[in-house]
This record gives structure tokens, sequence and C-alpha cells, in this order.
């Protein structure tokens, strides 16, 4: 389960936009877990609606048109709670809701996953099978790592304004940016993205103007990173195998300096700043990997772009600079 994880991984990061991303991860989750059904449903923003935009078992004619509000059905309740619900019987559930548009079986097993990005719903990914019983803990895992990894990639998709979800006469959503009236009157400019979401492979390349104050930056992203995936170890230590637990571990050591974050550094006081410092290292790690021909290695590959993203994550958020992507 372990390298099926990291190879979804790596394809969604290749995926040339979201729908594609979507498309994979519904196609890759039914296999994986053996299930007849894997859907995703995106929030929208403007209506509060659960929108379904990618399926696999269900009728595909339905996505992009059917949608459900925040407290209908399980997808709703998945969304309330803000955590997995893993249901032997979802059948007997009070808020099953069954969709004859959708062409669904009486499905029992249920599995849904909130997909959270700096605390906000998203959406949500669902698994289904016909016979009851409640999905292994390695299941779990497996759609809750899944999951973090789909936000980043469907927030970035907002963010860009390439995320567009259909509204309910099924035409697309004109992307508006709402700014902050500082004087009355009309003012033409260019617009910045302040705040970009982290893809390493969209980080421009720039001069540090003060390489001392990128190192600060980067090791405090570092820190934050180190934190969050120690916490997500301690919270999966009693539900997953030794084996996936250590990643995490793996994780925290190309974190060192002796590794990943001190050839980061290095680059820093060469003259880069810290986010493209950061791209570029990772970048040459996973040239490196990939030029071997080797499945382990391949996966390690993905191991070292999915860590980078991460502290670019943690990084953006302790810089607070205006940056033009």
């Amino acid at each position: 389960m372990l390298n099926i994880l990291r190879s979804v991984i790596q394809e969604v990061n290749e995926a040339s936009d979201l729908r594609s991303a979507l498309d994979l991860i519904v196609d890759r989750v039914r296999a994986a877990l053996e299930a007849e059904v894997c859907s995703v449903y995106l929030r929208d923003e403007a209506s509060g609606r659960f929108v379904l935009m990618a399926t696999r078992g269900l009728s595909e004619a339905q996505v992009g048109k059917l949608s459900l509000a925040p407290d209908e059905g399980l997808v709703g309740y998945v969304s309330e709670r803000a955590e997995p619900i893993n249901l032997e019987d979802a059948q007997r559930h009070p808020r099953n809701r069954h969709f004859a548009e959708l062409g669904e079986e009486p499905y029992h097993a249920f599995l849904g996953l909130p997909i959270i990005h700096h605390g906000s719903i998203l959406g949500v990914l669902i698994a289904q099978r016909t016979a009851a019983g409640r999905f292994r803990e390695e299941d779990e895992a497996f759609l809750f790592t899944l999951s973090a990894q789909l936000a980043g990639v469907i927030a970035h998709a907002n963010a860009s304004g390439s995320l567009n979800l259909p509204d309910q006469g099924g035409e697309r959503q004109t992307l508006l940016f709402r700014g902050i009236q500082g004087a009355p009157g009309v003012a033409i400019g260019q617009a910045v993205v302040s705040f970009p979401e982290a893809v390493l492979d969209e980080v421009p390349d720039k001069q540090a103007k003060d390489p001392k104050a990128e190192v600060k930056l980067f090791r405090q992203a570092i820190e934050a990173t180190r934190g969050e995936i120690a916490a997500i170890a301690q919270q999966l230590a009693d539900r997953v195998g030794a084996e996936e637990l250590a990643l995490f571990d793996a994780y925290l050591h190309m974190l060192d300096e002796s590794a990943l974050a001190g050839e980061v550094v290095a680059r820093i006081e060469a003259g880069d700043w810290a986010q493209g410092a950061l791209k570029k290292v990772v970048q040459a790690h996973v040239r490196n990997f990939m030029s071997m021909q080797d499945a382990y290695l391949s996966e390690r590959a993905a191991d070292v772009r999915e860590l980078g993203n991460r502290v670019l994550a943690k990084l953006q958020s302790v810089d607070t600079r205006q940056v033009d992507y």
C-alpha cells in the first residue's frame, strides 16, 4: 500500500490540471481499496454546496451537475464532522440519502474523508463497497494522506482561477477577485498574488537581498514542517504499520542540516532567495533519483517532491512579502 501511495502522489503532482488529478485519484483509490465506487465532491464557495467533480462507479454524466447542501447526505455529514467517517453499513445511517440519478446500488461499506486546507473544508473524498463491513485502518490512512495531498492541488487551482466549479445551470463561474477600496476613483495596475499556493515548480528564481533573513525564514519553515510531520505520525501511530511510520522518520531525517535542509541553506548563502533555493535543491534530487531507472529510487523522488511542497507551504506562511509569480 505504501508503494501505491507514493506512486499516486507522484502522478497527482505531475497531473496537467485539476480535472486530470481528480480523475487519477478516483481511478487509483478504487483499485487500491478494491472498492466499487470512489468519488470526489468539491465545495462551491459561493453557494456552500458540494459538487460532484469526479467519480468511478457512479454515473459520470452527473459530474459537475449533482450538488449537495452542506447538511445533506453522508457527504455533508463528513464535512460537518471534519474527520474520517468509516461505516460498516451506510444504509442504516440516518444521514444516508439515495440519489437515483447517480445510478447508485445499495452500497453498504462507506469511507469518507474531508479535504482540508489551512482549516477550511474544500471537499470530501469517499469510497464505497457493496458488501457491508468497515474499511481497514490501512485504507483510512491511505485516504487520509491522499486527501491532504489533494487539498494542496485544489487550493492552488482555486487561487489561480482554474477551479471554476460549474454553477447550477451548468455554466462556468466567472473568476472574481474582490479588493479593499483605499480611495475613491478608478485605478489600473498590475495584479500580484501575495500568497501563492505551495507548488515548487511555479516558484520564480530571485536573488536574496538579505541572505541571513532568508536563512532565518527557511529554518522557521523547517521547524514548522518537522512539527507537522511529527504530529501526523503520532496521530497515525496506532493505525498504521511500522513500514508506513518509517516514511515519516525518513521525512524528518531529510530535513536535517546534514541533508536537504543544509543544501538549501548553502544555496541561500550563495545568493538565492529561500523559496528558489528550496525549489532548485528538490528538483535536483528528483532528477537524480529519476535518472537512475530504479523503482526504489523513483519512490524516493516522489518522497522528496512531497516533502519539498510541505516545506514550501510553511515557508510561504512565514514569508509575508508580496511576490510576483
